[in-house]
């Protein structure tokens, strides 16, 4: 056991790849005095109280093997008797140990996790459905196609193309690191499933809350001086934080929305036929994707609704109760003056059902109602007692007769 502060404290910078020259070269003259090499740490032990680490770099490994072997001749040209010698081999042994253990450790972490992505990958390929999709897990697409399954009870890491940490996940938030520049683009893609949903904060400190049925593809670090630009698909509502020389730009299919720094709402399914854009706070622009932004795009204002029509490719604008647009993130269901068939699909995503309806004469009527974290049952009783439908619950499988 080692019982130096400062030597336990430069141990742990040395395995975190954060110790300088002078640093090292004190770590090494220590462990050539050491009197008492048996009481090295082991890899595991020193693992075992660690954060993951930055991958070191083989330079870096490089110039302290070099420093290990120029001891090692040092020691070579000493003459001694044959106890000195015998416990100065053992130093030297010792130093040899306690710095290969400490090199080998970020690369052990980093193979440690590499199987676990792969494992994980692995299991989400278990999980797709028919179309590659996977229906009832959270995952995560890294930029070269591996697919991390998100536990939501869980932790874990992510790390970019060259092993580096850029973002933490714990429970049902992922968050990437605010302190990183990069001048390359790097993507991951965030898919949430039917029935659940998730929150993401990005590298610029934007806040995304992804609903059910949804995913958002976005840089893992931000380019200074270029815009903030992310796609997504289905609903999210958006905190995005202010940076007016960097616009942030939502591509969700044919329309772009445009802000410095703001809140809002943005539906997006491609199955529906509007993308909708609710602003709570702030200014957003809204304009085709073929376009590029300018003077006289659609401006939006607070209190207010965006419809894009993608057939008759309009914008149109009225104003709304924006909390009944973002009551979804409190677990609620919300039906204003829709039609039976868009609460179906909404119905679809939120509990991650199939619903068959033998009944379509009634698609096109429009419904008032809202939920608070209600069972499925509440809610299809609901319309049995008020609008008199008939149906059967079988799984996850509702029939409508």
């Amino acid at each position: 056991m080692i019982h130096n502060k400062k030597i336990k404290a430069l141990i742990q910078k040395f395995a975190l790849n954060q110790c300088n020259d002078e640093e090292v070269d004190q770590l090494i003259k220590y462990f050539e005095n050491a009197e008492n090499p048996v009481d090295l740490p082991d890899l595991e032990s020193l693992v075992d109280k660690l954060e993951p680490l930055e991958a070191m770099d083989q330079d870096s490994a490089d110039r302290i093997f070099q420093r290990i072997l120029a001891f090692k001749r040092a020691q070579e040209t000493i003459v001694v008797n044959s106890i000195s010698k015998r416990k100065s081999i053992i130093k030297y042994t010792a130093a040899i140990a306690i710095v290969t253990v400490l090199i080998a450790i970020p690369f052990f972490y980093h193979s440690q996790f590499k199987i676990k992505n792969k494992q994980n990958s692995s299991i989400a390929k278990e999980t797709l459905d028919k179309n590659g999709e996977a229906s009832e897990v959270i995952t995560l697409q890294l930029q070269n196609g591996e697919i991390e399954i998100i536990e939501e009870d869980g932790t874990s890491k992510v790390l970019d193309n060259k092993g580096n940490i850029v973002g933490k996940q714990k429970g049902n938030q992922l968050s990437y690191n605010h302190n990183k520049t990069s001048d390359k683009l790097e993507y991951n893609t965030l898919k949430v499933p039917f029935g659940k949903n998730f929150e993401l904060i990005l590298s610029d400190g934007s806040k995304v809350h992804l609903n059910a049925g949804s995913s958002l593809r976005y840089p893992i670090q931000f380019v200074p001086g270029k815009e903030r630009q992310v796609l997504l698909k289905g609903e999210a509502f958006f905190d995005v934080a202010k940076d007016h020389s960097n616009p942030f730009i939502i591509n969700s299919g044919e329309l772009n929305i445009r802000v410095l720094g703001t809140k809002f709402n943005v539906s997006a399914y491609e199955e529906d036929e509007l993308t909708e854009v609710v602003l709570v706070e702030g200014s957003v622009g809204l304009y085709n994707e073929s376009e590029e932004f300018h003077s006289e795009s659609f401006l939006l204002t607070p209190g207010n609704k965006g419809s894009f029509d993608k057939h008759k490719n309009t914008i149109d604008s009225q104003e709304v109760i924006t909390g009944l647009y973002t009551s979804w993130m409190n677990g609620e269901l919300v039906f204003r003056n829709m039609t039976f068939e868009n609460i179906l699909k909404k119905m679809e995503r939120h509990y991650n059902v199939s619903v068959v309806n033998n009944n379509p004469g009634i698609n096109e009527e429009k419904f008032n109602a809202s939920f608070r974290n209600a069972p499925i049952e509440k809610v299809m009783e609901y319309f049995r007692s008020i609008y008199q439908l008939d149906f059967t619950i079988n799984g996850k499988e509702i029939t409508i007769h």
